[in-house]
């Protein structure tokens, strides 16, 4: 297990984590699978959770969160608690044989001297971190442990409260769900036309739905000022659909909510592994972007 933490610096030569990432991304939505939608795969099915840490209790944010959903959902794990391999030994716990770390990765910084002066020099790493389902010690919950914290309901107070302290001007009407950035204001379907799937509720697509919107909100000049796309399928336009899609997904796992998926659902798949493709570090971007659009709706609410 000696190999299951790497903490130097990138170096030329080693494998581009960027692109080791981004990859990881990409295999899963050629697969058909959005990991930032969709809950668990086999056993019980619930919503997402943030990822934590389960040494330090800081949850991962960022790529971190992507990379932790997507490596749950291929490999069946069913709950939210990582730790390094070292950190679940300090815990008196042992990784099972033969199992594998799935990559996180932490920015840092080196300090070089150039032209004479001392710089702080940016550079990123992976680590590996285990899922508490790889180790000797784990037990599979019985079925009615992995029940969704929420039930269809047609109101959730703390949400409703949480969404109205952010001072989003929020319509609804019988149409689309729709951030209107001239209006400065929300548009979003009438509760009556959300209906129950397969993997969320008519309420969990409801507020999910609202939480994209809130997310692109954000994004207006006088906020975070985010640049948006001019039309479907440009670089700009699916760079704040993955905004939004990312910052809706860590909101809802933050009250325990599945997200809705989307409608087109083939159609933006394509268009999100288009931009992929064509920018190693759109999927960096996009993530931190939505952390630092979550963290300024979290703000409005206190």
């Amino acid at each position: 297990m000696e190999n299951t933490v790497t903490t130097q610096p990138q170096k030329a030569g080693t494998i581009n984590i960027y692109s080791l990432v981004t990859n990881t991304i990409i295999q899963q939505l050629e697969n058909g699978v959005i990991p930032w939608q969709k809950p668990w795969k086999g056993g019980v099915a619930k919503a997402f959770k943030i990822p934590a840490n389960l040494v330090t209790g800081d949850r991962y944010r960022g790529i971190n969160i992507l990379l932790l959903w997507s490596s749950a959902i291929k490999n069946n794990f069913d709950t939210d608690e990582w730790a390094t391999f070292r950190q679940w030994q300090g815990k008196n716990e042992s990784v099972r044989l033969n199992e594998k770390g799935s990559i996180i990765v932490k920015y840092d910084t080196i300090d070089k001297e150039i032209d004479g002066e001392q710089q702080k020099i940016p550079f990123i790493k992976k680590y590996y971190v285990f899922n508490r389902c790889q180790l000797v010690s784990y037990t599979p919950p019985k079925e009615d442990d992995c029940l969704d914290i929420y039930s269809m309901v047609e109101k959730i107070d703390k949400v409703d409260e949480f969404i109205a302290n952010t001072g989003a001007l929020i319509e609804t009407h019988g149409e689309g769900a729709v951030y209107n950035r001239v209006e400065d204001k929300i548009l979003i379907p009438y509760p009556e036309k959300f209906q129950s799937t397969a993997t969320c509720t008519a309420t969990e697509g409801f507020y999910s739905t609202l939480m994209h919107e809130l997310t692109h909100w954000t994004g207006a000049e006088h906020r975070i000022n985010r640049e948006k796309g001019k039309k479907f399928g440009d670089q700009n336009y699916a760079n704040e659909e993955l905004v939004a899609e990312f910052g809706a997904a860590f909101l809802c796992a933050g009250f325990g909510l599945a997200t809705v998926e989307k409608g087109d659902h083939a159609a933006y798949i394509s268009s999100w592994l288009q931009a992929l493709k064509e920018d190693e570090r759109c999927i960096f971007k996009a993530a931190s972007a939505a952390t630092k659009a979550v963290d300024f709706l979290y703000r409005l609410s206190i």
